[in-house]
């Protein structure tokens, strides 16, 4: 296999692999080369990146590799990760947004059932953007976590208030055999 192949194949795979990183056996394994090659390839890796000015570096931690920022670029992360309105949200997390604001509180499997998908990654995004927050939990077997809305979430789309929310253009409708459903309702 061609030496930049892998170099692009190991980049993807510590990608992939977020915060958790991966080892070298492993991604020897994945790559199907010998461990000495991954090591070498990661090297150059650290070097082109360094070389290039690169935002991002890789890092070892124990027996891993990991993609990570530079750490002297942390306070433009930090702006970002505290500046919701500057960051545009995926449908999905539109979509999720919507019913929590007209639905709340609701749990995360109600917003599921409506949406008829999984809306986990959806719901961390506007738990970190802070336009969600846990509001309590629900007294059922679980206690399943309730989300609402935040004071950020009016200042977001200019709202005084959630009753200046406007009608939904479709009606947002829960299971009627779910008595537990309509408790908030």
């Amino acid at each position: 296999m061609d030496y930049e192949k892998i170099k692009s194949i190991i980049e993807g795979l510590l990608f992939v692999v977020g915060d958790e990183g991966i080892d070298k056996k492993q991604l020897a394994s994945i790559v199907g080369i010998d461990t000495e090659t991954v090591e070498d390839v990661i090297y150059d890796m650290i070097e082109d990146y360094k070389r290039e000015h690169r935002g991002i570096q890789i890092v070892q931690i124990v027996d891993t590799y990991q993609l990570t920022t530079l750490p002297e670029h942390a306070e433009y992360f930090e702006r970002l990760a505290t500046s919701p309105t500057h960051s545009s949200l995926s449908q999905a997390a539109l979509e999720t947004l919507a019913i929590i604001a007209y639905k709340q509180p609701i749990t995360k499997a109600e917003i599921d059932d409506i949406r008829g998908v999984k809306s986990d990654r959806a719901i961390k995004t506007l738990i970190n953007k802070r336009l969600i927050k846990e509001v309590g939990r629900m007294d059922a077997i679980g206690r399943p976590i309730l989300f609402g809305t935040t004071k950020e979430f009016l200042d977001y789309f200019g709202l005084k208030n959630l009753e200046e929310l406007p009608p939904p253009t479709e009606q947002i409708e829960l299971e009627e055999d779910d008595e537990d459903l309509y408790l908030f309702s």
